[in-house]
Formats: C-alpha cells, sequence, structure tokens
C-alpha cells in the first residue's frame, strides 16, 4: 500500500503501528518519528517561516477572510506518487491541509484513490481515529494494541492521582500575540492530569481572549504551549515577548510555575504521543506523583521575573 499523509499526527499513526515504509507522501511538517523527513514532501505551507507570532496571526486572519488556503499541494509530485490512501483532516483550516485543500487535486489521481479525513475533538476521538487508520490499512490488530496501550498508561496517570484532594487552576495557552485558549482534548488531559483548566472548553476548540481576562483569571499554573511550536520555538518566542502590565503579580508567575512545552510534538498533534503529554502534565501539577522517564527536552520553567510590555 503507498500512503500520502498531510498531517502530523497521522504520519505518527502509521509508523506506530508498523508501516513506515508504505508512506510515500508527507506534509513539510511531518517530523516525527525523525526517518520520515527523508519522504518526498507533497504539502507545503504558504506561510514565512520567519514570522513571528502576530505577524502569523494577522496573516492567518487575512488568507481566511479572502477565502483562500494556508496550505498548497504539488500536484504533479502527488500524480507521479498515485498513492492508494490519502489521509487529511477537518478539524482545523489552519493547523494542517484539509480535503478542501486536495480538492484541486482530484483530477490527477486515480479513482481508487481512498481519501480518509481525521477530525478528533476529544481524546477518545483520537484512539477512535488510530483504529481507523489500521482499519483502512489493514494493520487492525496493531491499532487496537497501541490504543489499549495509550489507555493504560491514561489509567497510570489517573491511578496515581486517585488520592488528590487539591486540583490547581492552570491556564493552557495555545498562541500568545493575541492571547488563545487551548481547547478540544487539551482540558481534558489537564483534567485527567489532576487540575482544573480555569478556561478551556473541553472537546471544543480553542478560541481568542485578552489578557485583561487571562490576569482576572490568576491561575495557579500557566502551561505555555503554541500551536505547532516545539520547546526551542517556544522558548525562543518568549526570550523576546513582552507581557502585559501584571503578568508579574500572577500567582503562577509569583511561585515560579509557568512552563513552556515542546507542543507539536505532545498537545497540538491528535496521535499516540498525547499520552505522553498527559503524563507531562501530571509531573508540572503534581510533581513527583506519576513514576516513568518524560522525554528530554520537551518541558522548561520561564523565567518568572518576565519582561513587561
Amino acid at each position: 500500500m503507498r500512503i500520502c499523509s498531510f498531517l502530523p499526527s497521522a504520519t505518527e499513526i502509521l509508523c506506530a503501528i508498523g508501516l513506515q515504509d508504505a508512506i510515500v507522501g508527507i506534509s513539510f511538517e511531518c517530523d516525527y518519528p525523525p526517518e520520515v523527513r527523508s519522504k518526498p514532501v507533497v504539502v507545503y505551507t504558504r506561510l514565512l517561516p520567519s514570522l513571528g507570532p502576530a505577524e502569523i496571526d494577522r496573516e492567518v486572519n487575512e488568507t481566511v477572510r479572502q477565502g483562500k488556503s494556508l496550505y498548497w499541494i504539488e500536484i504533479e509530485k502527488l500524480k507521479q506518487i498515485q498513492p492508494d490512501l490519502i489521509l487529511t483532516q477537518d478539524l482545523c483550516h489552519v493547523c494542517a491541509a484539509s480535503s478542501d485543500d486536495l480538492r484541486a487535486a482530484t483530477t490527477v489521481l486515480s479513482p481508487r484513490t481512498r481519501v480518509i479525513s481525521l477530525s478528533p475533538h476529544r481524546l477518545a476521538d483520537i484512539w477512535k481515529n488510530i483504529l481507523t487508520v489500521g482499519e483502512a490499512t489493514r494493520r487492525q490488530a496493531e491499532a487496537a494494541i497501541l490504543v489499549e496501550r495509550l489507555k493504560q498508561r491514561i489509567e497510570k496517570v489517573q491511578k496515581a492521582l486517585a488520592g488528590v484532594v487539591a486540583r490547581p487552576r492552570v491556564l493552557c495557552l495555545e498562541w500568545l500575540d493575541p492571547p488563545f485558549i487551548a481547547g478540544h482534548w487539551v482540558p481534558e488531559m489537564v483534567e485527567l492530569a489532576g487540575g482544573t483548566d480555569v478556561m478551556g472548553r473541553s472537546g471544543e476548540p480553542g478560541f481568542p481572549t485578552s489578557w485583561d481576562v487571562v490576569l482576572r483569571a490568576d491561575p495557579e499554573i500557566i502551561v505555555i504551549m503554541p500551536c505547532g511550536y516545539d520547546l526551542e520555538r517556544n522558548t525562543k518566542e518568549l526570550s523576546s515577548f513582552g507581557f502585559p502590565a501584571g503578568w508579574n503579580d500572577l500567582r503562577a508567575v509569583r511561585s515560579g510555575r509557568v512552563f513552556a512545552v515542546n507542543s507539536s510534538g505532545y498537545y497540538s498533534r491528535p496521535g499516540p504521543r498525547v499520552a505522553t503529554g498527559a503524563e507531562m502534565l501530571a509531573s508540572i501539577i503534581h510533581p513527583g506523583r506519576v513514576s516513568g522517564d518524560l522525554p528530554a527536552g520537551a518541558i522548561a520553567t520561564v523565567n518568572k521575573h518576565a519582561s513587561a510590555a
């Protein structure tokens, strides 16, 4: 089977069930496991990599306002590949190429090419997506084993926190300029990790807010997880970001409980590594309660005396 993956989470699912060699085309964002970077790229972004958060937000809003796509598909390359299966998504037209982006390429594809769109909103949907990919690729057994292992890891976190009474108030930011509150499966991850998400809406998209609202919420813990950023880019952006007046007065900032994470690896991609993301959140919210090794370079403490704008 020849498979094209238009989104990083699908690429990770395919590799996790033993189909790395079947992948014949990927998105420019597909980078895990590292070996997939050698695969042919068929999906690109129109956003310049040098843009900062505010510039990205303006560019995205203007592109959406004009009814254009943020992505383009190299149709000639796709024509040469002629995949049997294409995995795409309809969850967010900003985060990754969607089935709408594929319509222009349908004329060069074989009628036998199957297109599957993945649109998860909660953790249970992510598990279902894994099973869907397993069924479509005749890897049902491998997919079922993977899902069971991921569920067991989540259950292990919940058992480790079963006796916890205090549930700190947590704020997860998936963008800084403007501030966006993380949604979909992230609030659910916070809850199972022993926290209370003060603004996120479980199963619903993330949404913009204002710094005034963030300051009034006064969370005990802040996790900064810009969509699509790894920890290196996250900390680089934070080093020059001008936080609003009042930032240093927040309880989370005063107590040194502001964290930057590798969002692209463990939070913004609805794939197998969200289980690791939940374990990471548990270690942030309730240090020492969850056993196991966390990935290196996935969490960093943000300087509590951040410069204010």
